[in-house]
């Protein structure tokens, strides 16, 4: 995979322990479910990372932001709504689904990413890194069914397509599926900006952005902003910590130096962690179709990063 820059760190290592951070967000999502809405948690999220960097950024950055041109800035913005539609259509899906499925649903990203990026960024994946994502979609949709459909001696045994419409799963998993198109924006934009911006003048403006946006949406659907228990905002500043400030603020350092397709493929690594955490936190069981899921996307992984 081509790098037009020379990166200090390398994407690849920096987009690995970002998996591994932004991993954690589900499980501590899933904590403070118990007494936050979606929203609210999506809210805190952002709305703590953002004032964690102000500080530095209030000294360090200030003349950057305020040489920022209109179109910069306001892609910066949107970036920001992408990625707060981002979080408040896959937190909630959480509250439908399991961790492995929503996770899924939302990694599908790639996916959309692969299909934008030749018009919009002028950016075309190698044909063999392509075979490597079909392979990673694929273990995806392995992992999602494993929900609904078993294996057994009869075969591969699925409900009627009219129950999994009408079950409280498919619901969360279409959230989830609206969290990767509004990824994919996100991502796109990222990469068309990061090679102009610092990481933090960059993720200040975008994290900024989908506070404001996710703190308006709590408002508007009456879900009260505080009056929560003490362990539930330990999780809020978790939440901000590592799968924010660390996780996804790997993945914008990466978006400077390697294609938005590379980025969004790594990501799929994501689902595979997270659902190992899950088994081990939250007691969710990992199937033999789950598990022969996670090995195929690790190996579409492995195919993209070698081109």
């Amino acid at each position: 995979m081509s790098v037009k820059l020379s990166p200090k760190v390398s994407p690849l290592l920096v987009l690995c322990l970002g998996i591994l951070a932004t991993s954690t967000g589900s499980l501590f999502i899933r904590y403070a479910q118990t007494s936050a809405p979606s929203l609210v948690i999506a809210a805190y999220r952002l709305s703590l990372a953002v004032i964690f960097l102000s500080p530095f950024v209030l000294v360090r950055r200030r003349a950057e932001l305020s040489h920022l041109s209109r179109t910069d800035l306001s892609l910066g913005l949107l970036s920001g709504f992408f990625l707060a539609l981002h979080f408040a259509t896959w937190i909630t899906s959480l509250e439908y689904t399991t961790v492995a499925s929503s996770v899924l649903f939302v990694s599908t990203t790639p996916l959309w990413v692969a299909i934008l990026s030749p018009f919009v960024l002028k950016e075309h994946l190698p044909r063999l890194a392509l075979v490597g994502m079909g392979i990673t979609l694929v273990g995806g949709i392995i992992v999602a069914l494993s929900d609904t459909c078993s294996l057994s001696a009869a075969g591969f045994i699925c409900p009627p397509l009219a129950t999994l419409i009408q079950g409280k799963a498919f619901w969360g998993n279409f959230l989830a599926l609206i969290g990767a198109w509004m990824g994919a924006g996100y991502l796109i934009i990222g990469r068309r900006l990061r090679p102009k911006l610092s990481l933090v003048g960059y993720i200040y403006v975008v994290y900024g952005m989908a506070a404001l946006t996710l703190l308006g949406l709590a408002i508007l659907a009456g879900q009260p902003l505080i009056g929560y228990p003490a362990q539930t905002y330990i999780w809020f500043i978790l939440l901000a910590l590592v799968p924010q400030l660390l996780g996804h603020s790997s993945y914008n350092y990466a978006l400077a130096f390697v294609p938005a397709a590379f980025v969004a493929v790594v990501l799929l690594g994501e689902p595979v962690s997270s659902g190992i955490l899950a088994f081990f936190l939250l007691h969710e069981n990992i199937t033999l179709l789950k598990g022969f899921g996670a090995i195929l996307t690790l190996v579409g992984i492995y195919i993209v990063s070698k081109n």
